[in-house]
């Protein structure tokens, strides 16, 4: 008996209705809504994680001086770094809107998945989840308390913290677990996330975010796909997906993702411990190029790990809602298999 099946103790049989597929109305029973529980329970978790996470980084990167000036220590850098510069001189088409332009193509790639498959539903839940991100990032930009950051100019700017690009990216890259079967949800989200890292790592080498802005993005990304799936829980809309292993395209992709994410996370940290007591003020060149490879590493693993987190977590979980082969097409009475006495055998 697979793990799933097993009811929920003290848990009572559920009434069934015309509709209901017939593994449901033979097997299941009270089994089916103990996974949509034991899901939904786990999804919440992981929302309340990721918010909590994007509360400290909020509270230690934009309310502390400390990380403020490590912020500024990474823009800093990226000058002072000769294989930034040489990159962003080398590449100049990124700056003429490469960036945006790939953005437009994985919208439209991710709308014509949920069309060409018939997804419609699923499709109108990723993008809603999206733009619900992207409206949290910009009353949080607007409205959350923190410094007022001031151009060459002089002029005030809006804080960056979360990226509005970076939510846009990390949110196309995990909507794609709901419009991609479930056999290549791994390969399809691990490229859509080495493709939003990349975003990232440029938005900061341009000088156009600090690293907790992106960092900010991937978790305010990840609590509202976790919060899309616990509700999705809710209604019933997933069920169990086949315990088969991972296919050879997932690994190609899930493997690097998971070195990306280890070795970013843990190069951040040990770079952090170089630069981070020195950020009491202005540093010198060489701790400044140390920051910006602390930025860089940091937003990379974090990117990597909060597509990682979503496929553990959606691992034996099907978003493809599929078609019962048998369904109850009339009520079904209280006993079903009722003793008829005029034809026994004898």
């Amino acid at each position: 008996m697979a793990p799933f099946d097993r009811p929920r103790t003290g848990g009572s049989p559920p009434s069934i209705a015309a509709g209901d597929t017939w593994w449901y109305a033979a097997v299941a029973g009270e089994a089916a809504g103990s996974f949509s529980a034991r899901i939904r329970i786990r999804m919440r978790r992981a929302c309340l994680a990721a918010v909590l996470l994007l509360t400290v980084a909020y509270a230690g990167l934009v309310l502390t001086t400390t990380g403020r000036r490590w912020g500024d220590a990474v823009l800093a850098g990226r000058l002072t770094d000769p294989a930034v510069a040489r990159f962003l001189r080398e590449h100049p088409s990124l700056q003429g809107g490469l960036g945006t332009l790939s953005l437009l193509l994985v919208a439209l790639l991710l709308v014509a998945l949920g069309v060409l498959r018939k997804r419609y539903a699923q499709l109108g839940a990723a993008l809603g989840t999206v733009a619900a991100a992207l409206l949290a990032a910009e009353l949080l930009q607007r409205y959350a308390p923190g410094p007022r950051y001031l151009e060459a100019a002089g002029l005030a700017v809006s804080s960056g913290f979360p990226s509005g690009p970076a939510v846009l990216a990390a949110g196309l890259a995990l909507g794609l677990t709901l419009v991609v079967p479930h056999r290549l949800r791994g390969a399809a989200v691990g490229l859509g996330a080495l493709w939003a890292v990349a975003l990232g790592a440029y938005s900061i080498a341009s000088g156009r975010h600090r690293p907790g802005d992106v960092i900010a993005a991937d978790l305010l990304v990840l609590a509202a796909f976790a919060a899309l799936i616990a509700l999705l829980a809710r209604k019933g809309k997933i069920r169990p997906a086949s315990r088969r292993g991972l296919p050879p395209q997932r690994l190609l992709v899930t493997v690097p993702l998971a070195l990306l994410a280890l070795g970013g996370l843990a190069a951040g940290a040990y770079l952090l411990g170089d630069c981070l007591p020195a950020a009491t003020g202005p540093l010198p060149a060489e701790l400044s190029r140390t920051a910006h490879r602390c930025g860089q590493a940091l937003a990379a693993g974090t990117g990597a790990a909060v597509a990682l987190v979503l496929l553990a977590l959606l691992r034996r979980v099907d978003l493809d809602p599929g078609s019962a082969p048998y369904r109850i097409t009339h009520p079904v009475a209280e006993d079903p298999f009722p003793e008829e006495h005029d034809h026994e055998i004898s």
